[in-house]
């Protein structure tokens, strides 16, 4: 089979192969999907430079935790029913050396949610970190049921799944945006207001919430964390999924006196009962006409090392995906 790979981290065009490989046969527990398509995430990006400092995990990576396609084989103890079945995965290269960005990938029954008729293969793929990340950001806090939350950065890949599955939640979902013309993306995927982040979003948002929000969906820790104080409700919540710089300085007397709770997510560590709620979620969200997330640029597997220099370079907006 046709797939892409590494050896050694490095930059992009120094350390990915594309080649040929012995084909995947599923264990117990397993099936085989026929990629289609294979979303490319920043995660992805990372663990190839190796931004955190683990190193090679294994001695050949297939990079890519996120795809969809068809399923052609499965492994002892997996329903047959599955085979020819239009699905999307996640987790594919989490603690597993073998990704998407291959012909065919191996991954646990468990990590494989059926592909809603009507969506693409492609939005398919790009579901798995950025809506598992959002599903967890919006729900770690509980119910957000007849709550308002605010969702910063309402625009990007896990901001608009959040704000569409927050919206599905029964919450009232304010969005911020840096630009003007991301505003349409956080509407599309259900805000019911929009704000511009900035010197007066505390003012923006209270002007929505006047007794505050409920829960903060939060993208900057270190540069927002004193202004989402400002706008949290007593006994509210900020659930931070990433952070603008890697240490943060907190007010902590005012966040004590609100009661606030605090919660830092990794998606690759969530429970397995929290993945399966999001992959259901996230596809019913499909099925109710969610057009998902708008994509920046499609390459071909040949072209995997330009794939993750339009993320590594910040080419443009949108998600990345290869094509098969």
């Amino acid at each position: 089979m046709r797939a892409a790979w590494y050896e050694k981290q490095g930059p992009p065009g120094e350390s990915l192969v594309v080649g040929e490989m012995p084909e995947p046969n599923p264990g117990a527990g397993e099936l085989r999907i026929r990629v289609v398509a294979s979303g490319v995430n920043p995660g992805d990006v990372k663990k190839r430079q190796d931004t955190f400092g683990v190193g090679m995990p294994y001695p050949r990576v297939v990079p890519h935790s996120d795809g969809a396609g068809t399923v052609d084989q499965v492994g002892d103890g997996v329903d047959a029913l599955w085979i020819g079945k239009r699905v999307w995965c996640f987790g594919a290269q989490s603690y597993r050396p073998y990704g998407t960005a291959a012909e065919l990938c191996v991954v646990p029954e468990g990590q494989v949610s059926e592909l809603p008729a009507d969506a693409s293969f492609e939005q398919g793929a790009l579901l798995g970190i950025p809506g598992l990340t959002a599903h967890r950001a919006i729900h770690a806090g509980g119910s957000v049921d007849g709550r308002t939350v605010l969702v910063q950065g309402g625009a990007g890949a896990v901001g608009a799944c959040a704000v569409r599955l927050a919206r599905l939640a029964g919450a009232t979902v304010i969005a911020t945006v840096q630009r003007a013309g991301q505003s349409e993306t956080a509407k599309e995927a259900g805000a019911h207001h929009v704000v511009h982040s900035g010197e007066k979003i505390v003012e923006a948002v209270t002007a929505l919430a006047p007794d505050g929000v409920d829960h903060i969906v939060e993208v900057a820790f270190a540069a927002n964390v004193a202004v989402d104080e400002q706008m949290l409700k007593l006994g509210g919540s900020i659930a931070a999924y990433a952070s603008n710089a890697p240490e943060a300085t907190i007010s902590f007397w005012p966040l004590v006196f609100k009661n606030v709770r605090v919660f830092f997510l990794g998606s690759d560590d969530f429970p397995l009962e929290a993945k399966r709620e999001a992959a259901q979620d996230l596809s019913t969200a499909l099925e109710q006409a969610w057009v998902g997330l708008p994509i920046g640029a499609r390459f071909a597997l040949e072209d995997v090392a330009e794939a993750h220099a339009f993320i590594e370079e910040r080419r443009g907006p949108g998600r990345v995906v290869v094509v098969f």
